[in-house]
């Protein structure tokens, strides 16, 4: 039975790539991607030439579903890869997956990079758990709304931002939690990879070096010393 194969691929360095991802990347006969234009510098990083390439991206992906659960029936072999990290974590991925499920072929997840991972690990902050939020909404009355659900829970959370609105929700959340303690990450694995901890008001007032990148934010929970000691 053909297989759909859901592969992570690095969030910046390109050396972040498993082995097993390379191997299979090489086997399949057809790569769907959320854009062929960077999926397509993976596989010259590895020399994987010949492939059939489809775009499967959040704007096609329920019509694309339909296409790719076609080509299993025809008998290929499929893998998925988003543009950064793992597909399906605010990344398109997920319907594509529900309808290859539906239609009876075996899903096989290949792990490896994802920025909430990469942030967690980095960040020191020793919770039992946290919501991973992704984008919050561009519009900011939902942007307050939900962060005030978040913020309301206590415990730690991870969202993701644009460059464009980073300074923004920063500022947010130096008015509505100026105590809560944060680690930023900017263009993580990148050349110019910054992690950055403090407050709201000290990562906008020059803590953070640029305000250029893709950001990823853990707010630390709000008993953080507490939950560090009930550990211990």
């Amino acid at each position: 039975m053909s297989t759909f194969y859901v592969v992570a691929t690095p969030i910046g360095n390109l050396e972040d790539i498993t082995y097993r991802a390379v191997r299979i990347l090489g086997e399949v006969d057809t790569i769907a991607c959320e854009d062929t234009r960077h999926t397509q510098i993976v596989l010259s990083k590895y020399n994987i030439t010949g492939k059939r390439l489809i775009a499967c991206h959040a704007r096609n992906e329920a019509n694309s579903a339909a296409g790719i659960v076609k080509l299993l029936e025809e008998g290929h072999d499929i893998a998925y890869a988003s543009d950064a990290g793992t597909p399906g974590i605010s990344d398109p991925g997920s319907r594509v997956v529900k309808a290859v499920r539906e239609a009876g072929f075996p899903v096989v997840p290949l792990p490896g990079p994802s920025a909430v991972a990469a942030l967690v690990s980095a960040a020191g902050c020793c919770s039992k758990s946290f919501t991973f939020e992704g984008f919050l909404s561009p519009k900011g009355g939902r942007r307050k709304s939900r962060l005030t659900e978040l913020l309301g829970r206590e415990e730690a959370f991870v969202i993701y931002e644009s460059p464009y609105r980073v300074e923004k929700t920063l500022a947010l959340l130096a008015e509505m939690a100026p105590d809560r303690i944060i680690t930023a990450g900017r263009e993580m694995t990148k050349a110019f990879e910054e992690f950055e901890t403090g407050t709201a008001s000290e990562l906008l007032g020059g803590r953070i070096r640029s305000f250029k990148g893709e950001f990823a934010m853990l707010v630390h929970p709000q008993f953080e010393s507490a939950e560090q000691e009930d550990e211990e």
